[in-house]
């Protein structure tokens, strides 16, 4: 009788306890086929709104994996991820069928294939009150290639494929929903899930495990489940009195195996020491080691070398302690990542943080590898600063790199919306950074104290990144009231140490705040022997601002050092108090390209080696200003010494960029140069030219770009004897306006361009436009159009005409070998401009054309093209030309060879001196490979 009446009350306490809870009570078999899911659910459903409703709203998230036309295809594509949009019907997702009832009688929902679907109601359901629902459906489950959820070789992983309601429902999640990024779908309900699977099998969840094949509890996350027939890795750890279970959903090497125990219990340790709670089970499946673990500490592996940065047990452990710092935050309280992402990823990225400076404080941001590279005795990576800069300061150098390229986004700007890189550098790393210098302006004790009082009062509670601000602000009477502005700004803070002024013992430190309201400084002093001392000043509204440090044989005053505040510029945060430099930044040459460092004005020297077929090999030395990071302000001059003429050659450029935060364009370039080179035997070229371009605003995700630009360039040229009876110009200028549109997405990549150019002879304008379409896996087709007129044309000669099969560099800005080269190898490199021909037509046009290309892949390296186009000259008819031919991709967009098939000429195999009709493209551009290979990363 006494268990009856206990088991009576505790029954009775869990349903007062869930009274106002969603319960969602399941019975989930894999069925024979291990493809596919039959469930039988039971749902509880409380009316969360503040009216009656006759629907209720489930999510069936399975279905963005029914088809392409769906908002995590796009998601895909925009990440150039191309799996879903190639896959086959049977690696796809589906819900099979549904049934509902919420009496005796079940009957069928016929339209499931929305992401949204609604239950009919027989009456109103009243705010507050609640339902049951009994749902009978199956589900079809996707390939796990797509986002590492459904069937992969050797589990299952079910997560946001059963019917839930919404946690977080506004106008923002009904109108979008993109899977893939993780945002909160179902939280803060209660689950209890039974599964059937075959007797090898074995059940793993995020959930309490009531036996082998039974969970529940509540979901302070979305729950998941997987299936397998493998026994994964599980530890058991006293922490603190507290025993942890952590069991991992894949595999583990048998040295990660041995260590991971004690790695995992110094982690949950100092996590614990810094939150105050821990929950008492953590699941860890492959796609969360993956999405989570530290970035930046894999080894290098370049052909047959493989180079170490960190050691194995260094990678584990900074791996494990982010997997398990974001997995403990994640089930301490219930938040919407859609708008509070920065909250849990903030606080992940704190934690990360505290542990590098408790225990990696001396490790540096590429590890080991200086010391790894050896080349004969020599470690060159040694000379870089990117080798001395320490590990911690990885924070601050993510955010400033996306800052130089003006696509950071606002901390609070909706999840969905932030790009790959801003998910990382603004949700997490910024965040955890303003986190971080907060707790130093506070003291990192006094502000963990914060940290445990605020979740253990929220602990598996709803909770919302506006409160959390509230309540740091109230904590810190204020101090922290900056961090409020700075989430919902694109801000643009910059410190500026203007000078220092002596007076008696003290030194008078004079800095200049722009956009930085209320933001407290740290100012570190530091004498030559090394000794550091540091003062904090509070934050204040005046422009200028004053602060006293003392002597003390003070040799350099540094703000904000490592990185520690995210500022736009980091190169006026230093200055020296003796010497030549004093009250300036010393000027230090460096070889090879780096990461600046901001204590100085370094100028970068780079040797140089190109080659054209008059200056022959020219050997150069680069002058540069901007190293990895972006300058507003950058320079570049690279003399280089002919071989081929016994001449000083070479370029130089001037630029600035004006980069607004919040406008309609994203970048204002401004730029002058100049460059002498010779184009023909023992001729010279001089160029001097100024432009100016607008870059428009785009979304970080989008792989959309919009231009306008406008330029000037004048030109002189030497000429022979010959060419000055020829009526050939040695001096012209021209003057360029134009807009282009490109968008590179993975599938169907489009540019759009027109251009309007005139000089004191002649005036035209053309317009071209490109489609690439990838119409099946690694096969392309693509399509270009070219229109070309003269609005005015009373040019000498043949200078300025459009090219049909070979273009006329007069402005000097194709990269061909041979400038002038009229026969030879030099003269059969293709340049894809104008006409784009492939076979030689012998002339150029003067009046207008236009032409197609279309090329088309067909066997691995070989694609077939053909071209087609009409042009007219003065006084002559209109021709009709065409050409085709095979081309191979020796290295795709940089070496193609061309050979030419049949055309207006005839059939050109059969001609004797085909050797020379054969084509080819080199790119031997760089920028351009690295600038393909980065798409998506951002």
């Amino acid at each position: 009788m006494k268990r009856f009446f206990l088991g009576l009350f505790l029954f009775s306490f869990f349903f007062c306890a869930k009274a106002q809870q969603d319960s969602i009570l399941l019975k989930v078999q894999l069925n024979d086929d291990r493809k596919s899911i039959s469930v039988e659910q039971t749902l509880i459903y409380h009316n969360p709104h503040q009216k009656s409703i006759n629907q209720i709203k489930l999510l069936n998230w399975v279905s963005a994996y029914q088809k392409r036309k769906t908002p995590l295809l796009k998601r895909k594509i925009e990440d150039r991820k191309k799996d879903l949009y190639f896959a086959t019907e049977n690696q796809l997702g589906k819900l099979e069928s549904l049934q509902y009832a919420s009496g005796n009688t079940f009957s069928e929902i016929l339209n499931k294939n929305q992401e949204n679907i609604f239950i009919p109601l027989s009456k109103p359901l009243e705010p507050g009150k609640s339902i049951t629902l009994e749902l009978k459906y199956q589900i079809r489950m996707p390939d796990a290639r797509f986002t590492g959820y459904g069937i992969d070789a050797n589990h299952i992983l079910l997560k946001y494929f059963f019917l839930v309601p919404e946690t977080y429902e506004d106008e923002i999640q009904s109108n979008v929903s993109y899977r893939d990024t993780e945002e909160t779908a179902n939280a803060g309900s209660f689950w209890k899930v039974d599964f059937q699977i075959p007797e090898n099998w074995k059940a793993y969840s995020n959930l309490f495990q009531k036996s082998d094949t039974e969970f529940e509890g509540i979901s302070i996350n979305d729950p998941e489940f997987q299936l397998s027939g493998e026994i994964y890795p599980e530890f058991n750890m006293p922490v603190d009195g507290q025993n942890i279970n952590i069991q991992l959903g894949y595999q583990v090497t048998e040295y990660q195996r041995q260590i991971l125990g004690s790695v995992m219990t110094n982690h949950l340790k100092f996590i614990k020491a810094k939150t105050g709670n821990l929950p008492e089970k953590l699941f860890i499946t492959k796609k969360f080691l993956n999405k989570e673990e530290f970035i930046g500490i894999d080894d290098i592996r370049f052909w047959k070398f493989k180079y170490q940065m960190f050691t194995d047990y260094e990678k584990t452990d900074l791996d494990y302690i982010s997997v398990i710092s974001k997995k403990v935050i994640d089930e301490s309280f219930v938040s919407d990542k859609t708008k509070d992402h920065w909250l849990k990823n903030g606080l992940k990225a704190y934690l990360e943080i505290q542990y590098l400076k408790n225990f990696y404080p001396d490790h540096r941001l590429i590890g080991n590898l200086p010391d790894n590279v050896n080349i004969m005795g020599i470690k060159p990576l040694k000379v870089f600063h990117a080798s001395k800069l320490k590990l911690a300061e990885r924070y601050g150098l993510a955010y400033h790199y996306i800052y130089t390229q003006n696509l950071d986004q606002k901390i609070n700007t909706p999840f969905y919306k932030l790009s790959n890189f801003n998910t990382t550098a603004i949700s997490q790393f910024e965040t955890g950074s303003l986190l971080n210098y907060i707790s130093e302006y506070q003291g990192s004790g006094s502000f963990d104290n914060f940290i445990k009082e605020y979740l253990s009062s929220n602990y598996q509670n709803k909770t919302t990144g506006r409160d959390f601000l509230k309540k740091l602000e109230t904590f810190t009477t204020g101090r922290s009231a900056f961090f409020s502005k700075m989430i919902d700004e694109k801000h643009r803070i910059n410190f500026n140490l203007k000078n220092i002024n002596e007076a008696k013992e003290n030194y008078i430190v004079n800095i200049r705040n722009k956009d930085a309201e209320n933001v407290p400084l740290k100012i570190e002093t530091e004498t030559k022997d090394g000794h550091r001392a540091i003062f904090w000043k509070a934050g204040t509204e005046k422009p200028k601002d004053s602060l006293s440090v003392p002597n003390d044989n003070t040799d350099k005053i540094v703000l904000n050092d490592d990185y520690i505040f995210p500022e736009t510029n980091y190169r006026d945060n230093y200055i020296y108090t003796k010497g030549l430099f004093s009250n300036a930044k010393k000027i230090r040459l460096k070889l090879i390209k780096d990461i600046q460092n901001p204590e100085y004005n370094e100028i970068f020297l780079t040797p140089r080696l190109t080659f054209n077929a008059y200056d022959k090999i020219l050997l150069g030395l680069n002058f540069k200003n901007q190293g990895i990071f972006d300058q507003k302000f950058d320079y570049s001059f690279t003399p280089y010494y002919s071989t081929g003429t016994g001449k000083l050659t070479g370029s130089g450029a001037l630029g600035y960029s004006i980069l607004p935060p919040n406008s309609f364009f994203r970048s204002w370039n401004f730029g002058v140069s100049g460059s002498y080179f010779h184009y023909d035997n023992d001729l010279a070229y001089k160029r001097f030219g100024a432009s100016t371009s607008f870059n428009f605003q785009k979304n970080p995700r989008s792989a959309i770009g919009r231009s306008l630009y406008f330029s000037y360039n004048y030109y002189e040229r030497d000429l022979t004897p010959q060419m000055i009876l020829n009526q050939q110009y040695s001096k012209y200028n021209l003057w360029n306006v134009g807009y282009s549109y490109s968008d590179n997405q993975l599938i169907h990549e489009k540019y759009i361009g027109t251009n309007f150019q005139w000089m004191e002879d002649f005036q035209k304008i053309s317009a071209e436009a490109f489609y690439r379409w990838e119409y099946a896996k690694d096969k392309k087709i693509s399509f270009r159009w070219f229109a070309g007129y003269f609005v005015k044309n009373e040019t000498k000669n043949t200078l300025f005409n459009y090219g049909i099969s070979r273009v006329s560099n007069y402005s000097f800005s194709y990269g061909l070998l041979g400038q002038s080269a009229t026969s030879g190898i030099l003269s059969q490199q293709f340049i894809l401009a104008e006409g784009g021909f492939k076979s030689f037509f012998n002339t150029s046009v003067n009046q207008f054309i236009t032409s197609v290309n279309v090329d088309s892949h067909v066997w691995k390296w070989f694609n077939v093209y053909a071209d087609a186009g009409i042009y007219k000259n003065k006084h002559r008819a209109e021709q009709f030309i065409w050409d085709s031919g095979i081309k191979v991709k020796v290295i795709p967009d940089f070496l193609e060879v061309y050979f030419p098939v049949a055309s207006t000429l005839g059939f050109e195999p059969s001609f004797k001196n085909y050797g020379y009709r054969i084509r080819y493209t080199l790119v031997l551009n760089l920028g351009a490979l690295i600038n393909n290979l980065r798409r998506g990363v951002f």
